[in-house]
């Protein structure tokens, strides 16, 4: 374990980007890119990041020359989100709109998170076995022939109760009422918006940054909870139903959570931090373009 100042969250060197991908040979790819990346930092006059300075605040004590601009949501802005990955499964907003309020667990893991058939079934056990609504994005290639995946009988024992998507509007699918908690791989776009919209967090994460989010949802913000692996790393049915009911029967996940979306969305605010930021930012276009 290190750390990059006394302030800041230790993060796990297993972990780190290049370490968490691929051979040896896929590693150095890695390695040697982000090493690129980091000697072009120094010829950039800005460096701007989708994230505030009550999300990070050690982070931007050290490192001052990032500027926050965030959180960048769609809601913000006019226009329609795009560039998804897969096409979008927007009939789920209407079955949301038939759920009970906070009663709905999102699950959804990214564009790349990828599992073995043993996890993938201790996941579709796990959520039957919380008795709840369920919303469940399932990637076309999120496990090898994942349609043929799923437990014996589960969909239709779940049919009532359980909703599968391939690709889902995840931005608006945060801000329903519905939506109790957020199943989620950590990557830092889901847990910008889950914060940016109330939602508390079970961490799943998968490779990169996501071990870092974890981190921050966990053990600075308070407002998740780790999912736990057993011995030969997989995340048991029980494990997924045990922290489910831990995390919607403890208000104070709910407060923080709260605390903390009222702190973001006032930074892209006017007169905020992230938006001051930004009108900087245009301002310093502008006054380039003139000259």
């Amino acid at each position: 374990m290190i750390k990059l100042s006394p302030t800041m969250p230790p993060m796990n060197s297993e972990k780190f980007i290049w370490t968490s991908i691929g051979d040896q040979t896929t590693q150095k790819i890695v390695f040697n890119y982000w090493t690129k990346c980091n000697e072009t930092v120094d010829l950039a006059d800005w460096l701007l990041c989708n994230s505030t300075y009550d999300l990070e605040p050690a982070t931007f004590a050290v490192f001052k020359n990032f500027t926050p601009i965030g959180p960048l949501l769609a809601r913000n802005r006019l226009g329609k989100s795009t560039g998804y990955f897969w096409p979008e499964d927007t009939e789920c907003l209407t079955w949301l709109d038939k759920q009970p309020e906070k009663s709905v667990i999102y699950i959804a893991f990214g564009s790349f998170t990828v599992f073995d058939q043993v996890q993938f079934q201790e996941l579709a056990l796990g959520l039957e076995l919380t008795n709840k609504p369920f919303l469940w994005v399932v990637r076309q290639d999120i496990s090898d022939n994942a349609g043929k995946a799923y437990p014996d009988g589960f969909k239709k024992r779940v049919q009532s109760r359980g909703h599968l998507v391939g690709w889902a509007p995840q931005q608006l699918i945060l801000q329903h009422p519905s939506i109790a908690c957020f199943v989620s791989h950590c990557g830092w776009n889901s847990t910008v918006e889950g914060v940016s919209n109330g939602i508390p967090f079970l961490c799943w994460p998968y490779f990169a940054d996501q071990f870092n989010n974890q981190s921050y949802i966990c053990d600075e913000w308070k407002i998740g909870l780790e999912l736990k692996r057993d011995d030969i790393g997989i995340i048991r049915k029980d494990e997924i139903k045990n922290k489910v009911d831990q995390l919607l029967s403890d208000q104070c996940f709910k407060i923080r959570v709260k605390n903390l979306q009222e702190k973001v969305i006032s930074a892209v605010s006017k007169g905020g931090s992230s938006n001051n930021h930004l009108s900087s930012f245009i301002e310093w276009i502008k006054q380039d373009i003139e000259n």
